[in-house]
């Protein structure tokens, strides 16, 4: 089992990390006020972008790459709230939703730890910072024609497997959607894994069915809003027969015996 995260005060700032990083973390703190500044400075080796730019650096004492995001609300009252937040913000429970879904066997980004500054009002800003995954794409990239190394076929049928994985631990993501599911090459293949895992909320008494179900539902919904808005291939009867087989797949699985 790996070692708790610790935290460490770094003037107005707290940095959390993991052993491998937190030195690292709180020295460029110390430096440059804010991970997120560091990271804009370094030579980005792919352009990332979420509701603001996403930044990739490598860090300089451990030698780690990793991606530097900065905190922003999203929804209606976004431009009010903006980047400030209430604490501890979302960042620990993402960190540690991450390292329960690794732990159980389920693919997801490594998060290694984040750093939180005081802003107005009591509230703070906080970065966050993860491993970075090389040579990955979201799965609205590849339904888009986007990512070479895999097509559409072969995205959904290891779409699949992932969906499987959460149902079988009773994982549900209430905001499954092309942009949180990363696509991979690995030694052996192609390989799927759930991102943005702070909203995950883990439900052991749900059955495995109706937990692909909502996964599904809401994955689907999302491929036809992608569909609409950039275009891909994927037809209605290839998401009739993507749900068809995640049902199948549960009815054929063992009992639950959670």
């Amino acid at each position: 089992m790996s070692p708790a995260p610790r935290t460490l005060a770094v003037g107005a700032a707290d940095v959390t990390g993991t052993s491998a990083v937190l030195d690292d973390l709180a020295e460029i703190v110390r430096e440059y006020d804010t991970l997120y500044d560091w990271a804009a400075e370094q030579p980005q080796p792919r352009a990332l972008r979420g509701r603001a730019p996403v930044y990739v650096a490598t860090l300089p004492s451990c030698g780690i790459p990793v991606v530097v995001r900065h905190g922003w609300h999203g929804g209606l009252l976004s431009p009010i709230t903006a980047d400030r937040f209430r604490r501890p913000t979302r960042a620990p429970v993402e960190m540690a939703q991450s390292a329960a879904l690794r732990a159980a066997g389920i693919p997801t980004t490594d998060v290694l730890g984040f750093a939180r500054y005081p802003a107005s009002f009591g509230l703070c800003h906080v970065d966050v910072v993860t491993r970075y995954i090389a040579d990955a794409a979201d799965l609205g990239m590849v339904l888009a024609g986007l990512a070479p190394f895999v097509d559409d076929e072969t995205a959904l049928a290891c779409t699949l497997r992932l969906l499987v994985q959460l149902a079988q631990h009773g994982v549900l993501h209430p905001d499954l959607n092309v942009k949180n599911i990363l696509l991979r090459p690995t030694t052996d293949g192609i390989e799927a894994l759930i991102i943005d895992v702070d909203v995950v909320r883990w439900n052991t008494a749900r059955s495995r069915s109706d937990t692909m179900r909502a996964n599904v539902a809401r994955l689907t919904r999302s491929v036809r809003k992608w569909r609409t808005h950039f275009g891909c291939n994927v037809t209605d009867a290839r998401l009739a027969a993507f749900t068809a087989a995640a049902a199948d797949l549960m009815s054929a699985s063992p009992p639950d015996a959670r």
